[in-house]
């Protein structure tokens, strides 16, 4: 059911699992604990077409919108949403891992052994019962990856360096690459779920959200206002 209410909106679940106390799941609305989670975002293209025909002129358009969205499916599923742009910033690092379909990559914070780099966390809800059946573990899409094409060919380093930090100057001093652009050159390179690339508006959208928020969200997470690991901009 829950997939039913998002595919219309070109969202899909990602993962779900059972919670433990070392999650850090929230309470919900009831007071009762959260036994359930469901990871929800984007793959491919399908969100952006729902996105534009709807977005409005506001600040964080896709923000405000993924939140009108989500909300009213999450209510009526009885659930509790929590959004990757909600401060303080929850732990979605961790509650991606813990699907056992989301993993950590040389070029962005998450792979997924289907949609590759080409996925956004777009939010995760939490209930009392399953809304979404947990997939089987898959295998690290990055293990069976010989050719590591993505290591080759990043400007700035960050890939190559294994330090995400390096990106965003580089990517702050040169606004016409086809980074930006297109993309990360990194991504465009990874054969994993490259039937699912962005197309070049949705890329650049989202680049330059990245290039524009990125700096302010690592000051937040540096001055301590934040739980986790810096969550994906946009």
């Amino acid at each position: 059911m829950l997939e039913d209410l998002l595919a219309p909106h070109g969202l899909t679940v990602l993962g779900a699992f059972a919670v433990t106390p070392e999650d850090r799941a929230p309470e919900l609305g009831s007071g009762a604990a959260a036994r359930f989670c469901a990871v929800i975002g984007n793959a491919g293209p399908g969100m952006w077409r729902a996105f534009s025909a709807a977005r409005r002129d506001e600040p964080h358009p896709l923000n405000a919108w993924n939140r009108r969205v989500v909300d009213p499916i999450a209510a009526a599923l009885g659930a509790l949403a929590v959004y990757p742009f909600d401060e303080p910033f929850q732990p979605f690092h961790l509650w991606a891992g813990r699907t056992g379909t989301i993993f950590r990559s040389p070029m962005t914070p998450a792979i997924h052994p289907v949609y590759g780099t080409w996925f956004g966390l777009r939010g995760a809800l939490f209930s009392e019962t399953p809304l979404a059946a947990a997939a089987p573990p898959a295998a690290h899409p990055c293990d069976a990856c010989t050719a590591k094409p993505c290591m080759a060919v990043c400007p700035s380093g960050a890939v190559q360096a294994g330090d995400a930090a390096l990106c965003h100057p580089w990517l702050e001093s040169h606004p016409e690459s086809d980074c930006v652009a297109l993309a990360c050159r990194a991504r465009r390179a990874c054969p994993v779920g490259a039937e699912y690339v962005y197309a070049p508006e949705q890329a650049r959208f989202h680049m330059e959200a990245f290039v524009r928020d990125f700096g302010e969200v690592m000051r937040k997470w540096r001055n301590g206002r934040t739980n986790d690991a810096p969550p994906t901009v946009s």
